[in-house]
């Protein structure tokens, strides 16, 4: 069995770095002409399934947009990874999340396990303790899936924790990197990656990772090209997966429209596997 991170390592080679988000924000349903219920939501998913599928490394559903239409929105997002996944598309669940013990577990079996939400790798929050993740993390190496950790978002609150300095002399955010940069040491490129914002002055230092970087907050957040140029090392820029949502989606919901789009952004990013 492949790792998530030899998986996604291949994907990135054959088509290049850029993660796409599904991100089925009311404004957006609005602007696709589409009615603000589930029936809106499916069309929705469906367009951006036919749109990315096969097209891009990663595809990255939000899913508090999803669970905001209850049952029928979870369906609809059951669906989406289903359909990515049969085509060898990889799926990150953008669900955050964290916790402890058994609760903790109860998430991982969500989306590292082989249920029906079950995907490529998910976002955790590692903020009650980076020992806190040991569920996701046992269960995505066992299953052969990946977890990124939230290291230095981008949101100007987050620096209330993430900048804060430990007993040690290191930023919280730095101590994320490391404990998951601990998790990838000796593999070719490991499973636990890390999420840092694109719109940030300063990053961690992310030289010691082995794994990937999901970097949020490009296109319409302010982060591009040279946001991440300022932000990564040069020998580092091979791992880093630029994620664009709303910027992108907004070529929609012509399919042709936003596959073209797509292909811009690939150019635009294609400096990172150079």
């Amino acid at each position: 069995m492949k790792t998530f991170g030899e998986r996604l390592r291949h994907a990135m080679r054959d088509f290049g770095p850029v993660c796409v988000g599904i991100d089925p924000h009311p404004q957006l349903l609005r602007s696709w002409d589409l009615p603000e219920d589930v029936e809106g939501l499916e069309r929705f998913a469906e367009i951006c399934v036919e749109a990315f599928d096969g097209l891009v490394a990663l595809v990255k559903p939000q899913v508090a947009f999803f669970e905001a239409y209850g049952s029928g929105g979870i369906a609809v997002l059951e669906r989406a990874i289903e359909v990515l996944r049969a085509s060898g598309t990889l799926v990150l669940a953008d669900a955050k999340r964290g916790d402890i013990g058994s609760t903790m577990d109860a998430y991982a079996r969500t989306w590292l396990a082989d249920g029906p939400l079950a995907s490529d790798a998910v976002t955790v929050s590692p903020f009650l303790g980076f020992g806190s993740l040991a569920p996701a993390l046992t269960l995505a190496e066992a299953n052969g899936r990946g977890v990124f950790v939230l290291a230095a978002t981008s949101n100007p609150e987050g620096a209330q924790v993430q900048r804060a300095v430990g007993a040690d002399g290191r930023a919280v955010a730095q101590t994320m990197v490391d404990e998951a940069a601990a998790r990838n040491a000796g593999s070719e490129f490991g499973s636990v990656g890390v999420v840092v914002g694109a719109t940030l002055r300063e990053a961690p230092d992310l030289s010691a990772l082995n794994g990937p970087i999901l970097m949020p907050g490009v296109g319409a957040q302010g982060g591009g090209p040279d946001t991440i140029r300022e932000l990564v090392p040069e020998p580092m820029l091979g791992a880093v997966l630029p994620n664009v949502s709303r910027e992108l989606l907004r070529a929609g919901p012509d399919v042709p429209a936003l596959r073209a789009r797509v292909h811009e952004l690939q150019d635009a990013f294609a400096f990172l596997q150079k």
